[in-house]
C-alpha cells in the first residue's frame, strides 16, 4: 500500500522546516510508513486527510482488531518531545499513547483512536471556547524532572531571530517592532510560571474522543507560562472575526474572557497573542500565503 502524504502535510512541513529537510523526509516516508505498520502488526484502514501539519495520520487496526491511530512525524518536527509530553499526560486531556516504549527507529507514535472529522470548531464558538478552556487546563502540570522539553523562551528566540529581519519598508515592520518589544518583555520575567504546555493549542486540535468527550492531539510542547499556551486559541476562527462589523472589539473581548475564565493577566495574555500572531502572519507572508497572512496581520494589529 503506498501512502502518500496530505498537501497541507508538505505543505507546512516545507514551510515549517525548510523545503530540502522537508523533501529528504517526504521522500522516504512510504517506506517509512510500511516499515512502522508491519513492525507493530497493524492493519491499515484509510490515511487521514487533510490529516495534520506535523506527520502522516493512519487510521489502523492492531492484532486484537481494537482501533488506534499511527502517527509517523520527523525528528525534525519534535516527534520525541510529542511522545514525552503523552506520556506525561497519561491520557488526562489527551490522546492516550498506546506505546509508551522509547521512539522506534520510524518516529512513529501509536495513539487511541478518536474522531479524526470531529474537532470543537465543529461547535459553536462560545461551546468550543468553553471545552477548549476545560482541555487545556487538564494539560498544565509540572514537567518531569530532568526534562528536555523545550522552553518558551528558547523557542520564542528563535523566532524573534527570524522576526528581526524584517526590512524596514515592510508594511508590517511596526507590528513585527511591537511583536518583539512584547516579547522581550514577557521573557524578562523571571517569576513566570514554567509548567507543561500544548505548545499549539487550538479548537482543531481537540478532537471528540470515546473515552472522554474532547482530548487534544498534536502538541508541540514546551515549558512555560499558561499565557503562551491560550495565544494561538485566542485567534481561533480569525476569518470570522476580521469579517465581522465588530470584529476587533470583538477579538479584545475574547481575549480577555479566555484571561479571565483561566485566572491570567490579561497583559500577559495580549502580549504573547500579538507576538504568535505577528510571527504566523510574517511566515506565512514569506511563504507566499497573502491571505493568510493579510487576516493574522489584522487581527494583530487590533490588539
Amino acid at each position: 500500500m503506498a501512502f502518500e502524504p496530505p498537501r497541507r502535510l508538505v505543505r507546512s512541513l516545507s514551510e515549517k522546516y525548510g523545503e530540502p529537510a522537508a523533501a529528504e523526509w517526504l521522500g522516504r516516508l512510504s517506506g517509512t510508513a510500511a516499515d512502522a505498520v508491519a513492525r507493530r502488526g497493524l492493519a491499515v484502514e484509510r490515511v487521514v486527510a487533510p490529516g495534520g501539519r506535523s506527520g502522516l495520520l493512519l487510521l489502523v487496526r492492531r492484532s486484537d482488531c481494537s482501533p488506534a491511530t499511527l502517527k509517523i512525524a520527523p525528528a525534525f518536527a519534535g516527534s520525541a518531545a510529542e511522545r514525552a509530553a503523552l506520556a506525561c499526560w497519561r491520557g488526562w486531556g489527551a490522546a492516550l499513547l498506546l506505546d509508551d516504549a522509547p521512539a522506534a527507529p520510524d518516529d512513529a507514535l501509536l495513539l487511541e483512536r478518536l474522531h479524526p472529522e470531529i474537532s470543537l470548531r465543529s461547535l459553536p464558538e462560545a461551546k468550543a471556547l468553553l471545552e477548549a478552556a476545560d482541555t487545556v487546563r487538564k494539560l498544565w502540570v509540572e514537567p518531569p524532572a530532568g526534562h528536555a522539553f523545550e522552553t518558551v523562551a528558547e523557542r520564542t528566540s528563535r523566532q524573534a531571530l527570524a522576526l528581526r529581519g524584517t526590512s524596514d519598508d515592510e508594511p508590517f515592520a511596526p507590528l513585527v517592532s511591537a511583536a518583539l518589544a512584547a516579547r522581550d518583555e514577557l521573557c524578562a520575567d523571571a517569576s513566570a510560571e514554567a509548567l507543561l504546555l500544548h505548545g499549539a493549542f487550538r479548537q482543531g486540535k481537540v478532537l471528540a474522543g470515546d473515552r472522554a468527550p474532547w482530548l487534544a492531539v498534536g502538541p508541540e510542547p514546551v515549558v512555560g507560562e499558561r499565557a503562551y499556551d491560550l495565544a494561538r486559541l485566542a485567534r481561533d476562527r480569525v476569518e470570522d472575526l476580521v469579517a465581522s462589523d465588530a470584529g476587533a472589539s470583538s477579538a479584545r473581548r475574547r481575549l480577555n474572557r479566555l484571561a479571565d475564565s483561566l485566572d491570567l493577566d490579561r497583559e500577559r495574555l495580549r502580549g504573547w497573542t500579538l507576538f504568535r500572531a505577528v510571527e504566523s502572519g510574517v511566515r506565512a507572508w514569506r511563504a507566499e500565503r497573502a491571505q493568510s497572512a493579510e487576516l493574522l496581520l489584522e487581527y494583530a494589529g487590533w490588539l
